[in-house]
């Protein structure tokens, strides 16, 4: 068995837990699904909080809504084009077309949905609503689009933190804290 990194300091519950099984995976105690749901419910509270400032100070339509013609085939081919040739663009002090719509779709669209699959992943949840199962096409599906949409917000945390170290950590960070770049 391959060592850990690191070890998070949970109580194991071992020898306390009879599952019936002539085998127990390790520490099944219920404590990483506790760990799960609480750092949901983070992500729940800190999204609500995101989202409610970013409608009040019109960050998402003046910052993160694409006008119409950067939309259009040719533009967003040309982005499109330079993000490919790994050029990057002059410091507009903006978002560019691509950047826009990434953010739209994380943030309106795969963080709703991890929390949904994970809302209908819920027994509890789901006894009270269970159209919201229902809708995603069973359990399993639910899984499967809450794995899918872990990998796809993974990816794109493991792409933005690239695209900073390429483009200047130290200056690309400090933008990011201050909201401007120096």
């Amino acid at each position: 068995m391959t060592p850990s990194l690191f070890d998070l300091p949970i109580p194991a519950s071992r020898d306390r837990v009879h599952t019936g099984y002539g085998f127990v995976l390790a520490d099944q105690n219920g404590w990483s699904r506790s760990l799960h749901f609480q750092t949901a419910w983070l992500l729940l509270f800190t999204g609500a909080v995101y989202a409610a400032a970013g409608l009040l100070n019109r960050h998402f339509r003046d910052n993160l809504l694409p006008a119409l013609a950067d939309l259009r085939p040719r533009a967003l081919g040309n982005v499109v084009t330079q993000h490919l040739k790994f050029r990057r663009p002059a410091e507009s002090g903006s978002y560019n077309v691509l950047q826009r719509v990434t953010y739209l779709v994380v943030l309106f669209l795969l963080f709703p949905l991890m929390v949904w699959t994970g809302l209908a992943m819920s027994p509890t949840v789901t006894a009270a609503w269970p159209a919201i199962v229902t809708v995603l096409g069973g359990l399993q599906s639910a899984r499967t689009l809450h794995f899918f949409d872990a990998i796809a917000l993974l990816l794109f945390v493991l792409v933005h933190l690239a695209m900073i170290i390429r483009a200047g950590f130290k200056d690309r960070t400090r933008a990011m804290i201050i909201g401007r770049v120096m």
